[in-house]
């Protein structure tokens, strides 16, 4: 609150102008006729006194009304230095503490901006992606290290047009630019190198620019397929031992009895368990090799009532709602496949009979399946392995089974996720594109 306001001031100096003609007025009137020469008198006096008074009033103020336009200025031109000095106990006083504080404010955003900045830029140099800033024109306006090192060996490439410097490069950098969409490709050569590139418009500044991300895979996928190997030969070595070391035993167990004329109901033991051993090591490798050359999906319009009720024949579910005017299609065969081992893991996971359910969503651009039953759920360990190849909770599984229906959804355009339900259960979803896969 202000102590003397600027309306009190000038207030109290008219009253003051005003009482000093009135008592001078008053006083020379009975010295002078006529009367009115006195006043005449006194309001010549008091013109003067009161312009100074209105002079020693406004004056400080038109000073800091030039000293606030500076300092608004300045903030305009983004300097949150300047501060303005001025202590008067009114309305001007606010509004200079007011500016002060604004331009402490901004000079405090300022910095922490800056701050963020740095940490920004320093992040960007030093990752080993490559960053391509673009304008409309295809000029290069912002790049990092890893990208100066990639296209202009070190030096600045700022200011260059990016489709001179992706000359000198192989043919696939320049086509996967060109393409305007992300994805991998591979440069051949002695020995390949695999990239992921992402690119993305957007406005800046009112003006369009588009942001090049490149990054190498090859020493990640190396690792990955390497990794993956030994997880394959780990498991190819421990299902053919368990199926091997049997046979072999048995085996020599056959030829023991018939040194010995053992009876043929030992025989037919032995030559029945040895027989299920081979079935079972003849159906784990066909698992592999039905994984491995998976056949491109051919898509078909389906009869999608007659096409679940017949589902329905090979294994037990609910249809949750009516089936809706379902606008995809899809391999009959291979979905097919991705229902049924669906749905067999929800009668494997614990759930009674009834509660495993299937319920179709029929979405603008997706067709939804949702599988979902009432048994376990998954941790959330198993729920971020669940989907890579050879990973298997089940003690005779091969790990194959949901990497394959995944390989299947993703085949047809779709994508195929897994989550707890609240509670109690695992939901299954599987989205496909309306239309032809």
């Amino acid at each position: 609150m202000t102590r003397f306001s600027l309306p009190g001031r000038i207030a109290f100096w008219n009253s003051l102008v005003l009482v000093a003609v009135t008592a001078a007025g008053a006083l020379l009137s009975r010295a002078l006729e006529p009367w009115w020469l006195a006043w005449v008198i006194a309001l010549l006096v008091a013109l003067p006194l009161l312009w100074i008074a209105i002079h020693r009033l406004t004056s400080p103020r038109l000073q800091l009304i030039r000293a606030l336009t500076d300092g608004i200025d300045s903030l305009k031109d983004n300097d949150f230095s300047v501060s303005v000095a001025g202590s008067a106990a009114d309305e001007f006083g606010e509004l200079v503490r007011a500016h002060n504080d604004l331009g402490s404010v901004l000079r405090t955003e300022r910095q922490t901006l800056y701050q963020r900045e740095l940490l920004l830029d320093t992040v960007i140099q030093t990752t080993d992606i490559a960053l391509v800033l673009t304008n409309r024109n295809d000029t290069i306006v912002y790049s990092n290290a890893a990208a100066r090192q990639l296209f202009n060996n070190g030096k600045p490439i700022n200011g260059f047009e990016f489709t001179e410097l992706l000359d000198p490069l192989p043919q696939a950098f320049r086509e996967a630019v060109a393409g305007e969409r992300g994805g991998l490709f591979t440069l051949e050569s002695d020995e390949p190198e695999t990239w992921h590139l992402s690119q993305e418009a957007f406005t800046l500044n009112a003006q369009p620019h588009r942001l090049y991300l490149f990054k190498q895979l090859t020493q990640e996928l190396g690792r990955q397929e390497v990794a993956t190997w030994k997880k394959v030969i780990r498991v190819i070595s421990h299902e053919l031992n368990n199926s091997l070391a049997p046979i072999s035993s048995l085996a020599h167990s056959g030829r023991t009895v018939l040194s010995r004329g053992g009876g043929n109901e030992q025989l037919l033991t032995i030559f029945t368990t040895i027989e299920e051993r081979s079935g079972h090591l003849k159906n784990f490798i066909e698992s592999y090799a039905r994984f491995a050359r998976l056949p491109a999906p051919r898509p078909e319009s389906i009869d999608w009532p007659a096409y679940l009720e017949m589902l329905r024949n090979t294994v037990e579910y609910r249809l949750v709602g009516t089936i809706p005017d379902i606008r995809c299609e899809v391999d009959p065969v291979q979905f097919e496949q991705v229902l049924i081992n669906l749905l067999k893991n929800a009668h494997e996971s614990g759930s009674p009979r009834d509660r495993v359910t299937l319920a179709i969503e029929q979405q603008p651009t997706t067709t939804v399946f949702v599988i979902a039953d009432a048994g376990g759920g998954m941790s959330e360990a198993v729920l971020q392995s669940a989907l890579l190849p050879f990973y298997s909770t089940k003690k005779s599984g091969t790990g194959l089974g949901l990497p394959l229906c995944r390989e299947i959804v993703e085949a047809h355009g779709g994508r195929l996720s897994l989550a707890n339900l609240p509670g109690r259960g695992l939901e299954v979803r599987i989205g496909l594109p309306v239309g032809r896969a």
